[in-house]
């Protein structure tokens, strides 16, 4: 009788087992089927994301926090989110939100207009007790500053009533409404800050609205959030916990989708892009090339502070090159700082054609006739748009030696990379933008206006400081009329390309992988990862 009972037993156990492994083991459990593990190549730096500049971070962030308006799916059209209308006064100065009622932090605080008021003078004012815990670059990169700066935009923000907040501007901002929706000025918990303002960028617990609450973080490996339970959207989010799990090599981290042990992931090696397209246990998402990779000079040091310089390393820059060796032809040749797909974008500028002769001819012409020796510094952690620094280090490291130009490369981890260039420590440096508005203003003005060009966090890693394009950029912020600032970009453009701070490389079309039974997931062109509505099927 006992024998049967075993036999009958270890038969049971074959059938669960091979069951087990059909479902592909992990998503037996009920609890790990709302689970969405998120595989990407690099930690988060911090999580406060007013102090946050980096895409690794915003993933995150944004999942536990929300922006007054948001972006709609696929698009740069702005939609309502905390605030549930606005108007603007005609001459562009002011601005009045009307807000969201009984929505409320994880904390259980309520959000209402003197959060709002809150943020803001946080964020904008250098005196205020919480303005800790980092730079609040992204604050100066799209405000024109700090508070007492001759370029700062917002001169005041007012609770006028418990859900109705007042922007008073000191000059109209045309990018003003797009610039808000961008995860950087999402609203914080007053609370959740004032216990800790230096301990919130790491622990960001009871501090958003959003629809997942920070759970842990292991630094360098896993951030795991949970559901709100009290999300104000009704019915969202459908999972019940995301985790965020690092995992530095491409090759690496697709390995783990296919055995299950993540169910989604960016930083796809181009290469693999076919065997996603035909396997049908997987889908690929593409997102739009709202991006830009580049080779910033930095024109404080020589020697490139001489412009001939910059424009014979423009000329030995193979970029069909580059795309079709690391890109898989997922992008194309960026003949300007910002994508083509843009408004406002000069499809009239010629790009530096790749010549080796006229390299060397300008080279010659500059002063450095031989050459000369210089540290190209490199990212090593995959970005959406360098899915491998290094490899493209090394590809244009080759094509600058046929031009005497020794370029030894410096790479180092993402967090001290960032630290590093944003210091101005590098003469040249592989670096990247995701778009965040699909603004003209959030490419030239961030990346290339010298307002940016301030240490230690700068924007403009070029350190290139026009008076002439900081005149049209500025000119081009305070305008509400579309086409005279469509203009105007296409003039700072002309510039740009003539002064030569970078090597644009790369708009990229960026892959991603994830497992058939997702649903709900919608990329989008400013790279923020929406997962409110995802689910499994």
């Amino acid at each position: 009788m006992k024998k049967k009972y075993l036999i009958l037993s270890i038969a049971l156990l074959f059938v669960f087992s091979s069951i087990l492994v059909a479902c592909g083991g992990k998503k037996a459990s009920g609890d790990r089927a709302k689970t969405l593990v998120f595989g990407r190549g690099a930690d988060s730096i911090l999580l406060d994301p007013i102090q946050v500049t980096d895409g690794e971070s915003i993933k995150v962030a944004s999942q536990v926090f929300d922006t007054l308006v948001e972006y709609d799916k696929g698009s740069t059209k702005i939609v309502p989110e905390l605030a549930d209308s606005w108007e603007a006064s005609q001459d562009g100065l002011s601005w009045t939100f009307k807000l969201k009622q009984g929505v409320k932090f994880h904390d259980g605080t309520p959000f209402n207009a003197e959060a709002v008021v809150y943020n803001f003078n946080r964020w904008m004012d250098s005196k205020h007790p919480e303005h800790k815990g980092g730079e609040f670059a992204y604050y100066a990169y799209m405000f024109g500053g700090f508070k007492g700066d001759s370029g700062h935009v917002i001169k005041n923000v007012v609770a006028e009533d418990e859900y109705t907040v007042k922007f008073e501007l000191n000059f109209p901002q045309g990018p003003f409404l797009s610039n808000l929706a961008m995860p950087a000025f999402s609203i914080a918990s007053p609370t959740a800050v004032k216990k800790d303002p230096v301990k919130f960028a790491h622990n960001p617990a009871g501090g958003g609205t959003g629809p997942f609450e920070f759970v842990e973080w292991k630094k360098n490996n896993s951030i795991t959030l949970k559901k709100n339970k009290n999300y104000w959207k009704p019915g969202l989010p459908k999972l019940d916990k995301v985790i965020f799990k690092s995992i530095p090599d491409n090759g690496s981290r697709f390995s783990n989708l296919k055995s299950g042990d993540i169910d989604m992931m960016d930083g796809l090696n181009p290469d693999d892009v076919q065997l996603i397209k035909s396997d049908s246990n997987y889908q690929l998402f593409l997102q739009e090339g709202m991006n830009v990779g580049y080779l910033a000079f930095n024109v404080e040091k020589e020697p490139f502070n001489n412009v001939k310089v910059r424009q014979a390393l423009n000329y030995a820059t193979n970029k069909q090159g580059i795309i079709k060796s690391f890109f898989a032809d997922l992008g194309t040749p960026a003949v300007n700082p910002m994508p083509e797909i843009m408004w406002g974008s000069n499809k009239n500028i010629k790009d530096y054609e790749y010549n080796i002769d006229k390299a060397k001819q300008l080279l010659a012409e500059a002063g450095y006739k031989d050459g000369f020796e210089v540290d190209f510094y490199a990212m090593t952690e995959p970005r959406g748009y360098m899915p491998n620094g290094k490899k493209v280090a090394e590809y244009m490291q080759a094509d600058f030696a046929k031009i005497g130009v020794k370029a030894n490369i410096v790479t180092s981890d993402w967090q001290t990379y960032k630290e590093r260039v944003g210091n101005g420590e590098h003469k040249m440096a592989l670096f990247g933008w995701m778009g965040d508005n699909g603004d003209p203003d959030n490419f030239l003005y961030v990346l290339l206006d010298k307002d940016n060009a301030r240490k230690p966090d700068a924007g403009n890693i070029s350190f290139y400081k026009s008076e002439p394009l900081h005149d049209i950029l500025i000119q081009a912020q305070r305008s509400s009329d579309q086409k005279e600032r469509e203009q105007l970009y296409m003039k700072a453009q002309e510039i740009i390309k003539q002064d030569a701070p970078w090597i644009p490389l790369v708009h990229a079309k960026i892959p991603m992988g994830a497992d058939a039974k997702l649903v709900g997931f919608v990329p989008h062109p400013t790279g923020s990862l929406n997962l409110h509505e995802v689910d499994f099927k």
